[in-house]
């Protein structure tokens, strides 16, 4: 997944800075690893919205408002994906999940406002291991997530 995502990020020529840490498991341990503050982290969260699984990215001193994500999406049914299901979605684990839908992740995804609000975006890129930092305009311009306010 790493090298997915710098090959995605070379090819479209963004700066981005690469981080190799000890396992970081939760935002609170990357802020500290990364030596950033954890506002900047892009918490990336998997949601079985009805049917289907969606990636929602938002700050990580943020929580999520299931509320306006059900409302936004007009959605009967919502909850966290297992364990399991992130894994067999993603190969991923828990926490070590990127903020990008296609083409890193075949998801839809969508990004929170709170992203907006800083200038830079950090973020495990794949394991809890590594960690990408990189200009917030250049992540909007290249995710291609839709924006909208699910965070509290």
């Amino acid at each position: 997944m790493l090298d997915k995502i710098i090959e995605f990020l070379e090819k479209n020529k963004i700066k981005y800075k690469k981080i190799h840490h000890k396992p970081t498991p939760t935002s609170e341990d990357s802020a500290r690893e990364r030596g950033e503050d954890i506002k900047i982290g892009g918490k990336a969260l998997i949601l079985k919205i009805n049917k289907d699984f969606k990636i929602f990215v938002l700050s990580a001193s943020f929580k999520l408002d299931s509320k306006k994500v059900k409302k936004y999406l007009k959605a009967k049914k919502i909850r966290f994906a297992t364990k399991e299901e992130l894994f067999e979605l993603t190969g991923l684990v828990p926490g070590a999940i990127p903020p990008f839908g296609k083409p890193i992740i075949n998801l839809d995804f969508y990004i929170d406002e709170s992203i907006l609000n800083n200038e830079k975006i950090a973020f495990n890129a794949g394991s809890l291991e590594d960690s990408i930092i990189m200009d917030t305009k250049d992540y909007i311009k290249i995710a291609e997530g839709k924006v909208f306010k699910f965070s509290l």
